[in-house]
């Protein structure tokens, strides 16, 4: 059988090796860090995201584990009317929920079910990715340490400083930065709204989210994961370029004192945390193909992006899985990288471009503009029928396409293996994630 190399052991890396051993593909994962550990805060899965995991037979009572089905998404002015709310997920009408996780919870949950389903060997600690060599229908991954191991194919998803990616594009600049800083972390608090909404908020040059991303506990308290993100010129974050640097919250918080407000106490939620992550706000340019003849890349090293739409880890899961149908159709060839690149590359860049806007945050701004923070009636600033249709614009740019989704096949057929042959099946699922 053809063996398939993946470089990077995080969501996306991990999602793939599950995928290639669904479709019977005997494959390797090499991660840089010597042991894996529970690292990062909250993230939400989309629905076409979570349909994915549960056709890997990670069901929801496992998800359940790790985090909540988000139920409503909300924008909340300082003053506390709402401006928008929306359902999510089951409640609004999709076949499959969407969750907000524990990043790092979800993270182990696939590593240990790598590890039950192929065996401790499949992910190799310790073993950086350095570059790649070709040669016939063979490529090498190159480790740090000197180690070389071949294989038929080699998938990069070694992150936003991928060593693969610079070896395919040895001129490419450094991450643009995005002019602003993310500070995350998890605080156990009662939760705003619903057991489940998602709210964000902000004013000036300053923006807050936060969700839940546990059920609650016998205290009525869940674990919120909150994120404060303020624009700044130039930051010392910009340099280290770390997604989970650690910080004092004590280095920031007082930047969010004037947000104890009645109905969100923003700086008592940060100081509460037991952990503090700092991370810039970076993505890439988008590239013209993320394929060198048998080597192609995954998630954040094919299109880092910044998190407007919670797009991210989604995406990554997509791309497994879109590669993965790839492989059922046209083998472990060359072949059937082409054409994961040709359905993917496109569309993901455009969604890499579009999260360079604030998307639906840019309704605070608008409202913001208007009444400030000193108004007593949302309707008066802006009008519903202007919201909603904000909203719906919104909408179609990103491909909230519900009706699509819910009717659209498996991306990969239960049972379906990697053949000799070519076959073609009905048409795919939406493969952006929304």
């Amino acid at each position: 059988m053809p063996r398939v190399l993946i470089a990077g052991g995080g969501i996306g890396g991990l999602v793939t090796a599950l995928t290639m051993h669904q479709i019977g593909v005997p494959c390797t994962v090499f991660e840089t860090v010597r042991e894996l550990r529970p690292k990062g805060v909250g993230l939400n899965l989309q629905p076409n995201a979570v349909r994915e995991l549960y056709d890997l037979g990670v069901a929801g009572a496992s998800l359940n584990s790790v985090g909540v089905p988000l139920q409503e998404w909300s924008l909340v002015a300082r003053n506390g009317q709402v401006i928008v709310s929306e359902p999510r997920g089951l409640v609004a009408g999709y076949r499959w929920p969407q969750f907000s996780v524990d990043r790092g919870l979800l993270h182990m949950l696939l590593y240990h079910l790598v590890v039950r389903r192929m065996g401790a060997e499949t992910v190799v600690l310790g073993a950086r990715a350095r570059g790649y060599r070709q040669s016939g229908r063979q490529v090498t991954l190159l480790l740090d340490d000197g180690r070389e191991e071949t294989g038929d194919v080699l998938i990069g998803a070694d992150g936003i400083h991928s060593a693969i990616r610079a070896q395919m594009y040895p001129d490419q600049p450094p991450p643009n930065w995005g002019g602003a800083v993310l500070w995350r972390g998890v605080t156990r608090a009662k939760p705003l709204r619903g057991r489940s909404t998602f709210i964000g908020t902000g004013a000036g040059d300053k923006r807050v989210a936060v969700f839940p991303i546990s059920h609650l506990g016998s205290d009525g308290l869940a674990r919120i994961n909150w994120i404060g993100g303020l624009r700044i010129e130039d930051h010392a974050a910009r340099r280290h370029g770390s997604w989970f640097n650690p910080v004092d919250a004590a280095s920031f918080t007082p930047l969010f004192e004037d947000w104890a407000l009645d109905w969100i106490d923003v700086p008592t939620l940060m100081r509460g945390a037991d952990a503090v992550y700092e991370n810039p706000l970076l993505d890439r340019d988008p590239i013209p193909t993320w394929r060198d003849g048998r080597v192609v890349l995954l998630g954040d090293a094919a299109h880092p992006m910044l998190p407007a739409g919670s797009n991210g880890a989604s995406q990554a899961i997509i791309d497994a899985r879109v590669l993965g149908a790839a492989m059922v159709e046209r083998g472990v060839t060359a072949r059937a990288l082409h054409h994961y690149d040709d359905q993917l590359c496109g569309p993901v860049s455009a969604l890499v471009m579009r999260n360079r806007d604030e998307g639906p945050f840019e309704l605070l701004r608008i409202v913001e503009t208007r009444g400030g923070s000193d108004f007593d009636s949302i309707d008066a600033v802006i009008p519903q029928a202007e919201r909603d249709e904000f909203m719906a614009r919104y909408k179609i740019a990103s491909g909230f396409a519900r009706e699509v989704l819910n009717a659209s096949p498996p991306l990969i057929a239960p049972g379906a293996q990697v053949a000799p042959r070519v076959t073609r099946g009905r048409p795919p699922p939406p493969l952006v994630a929304q």
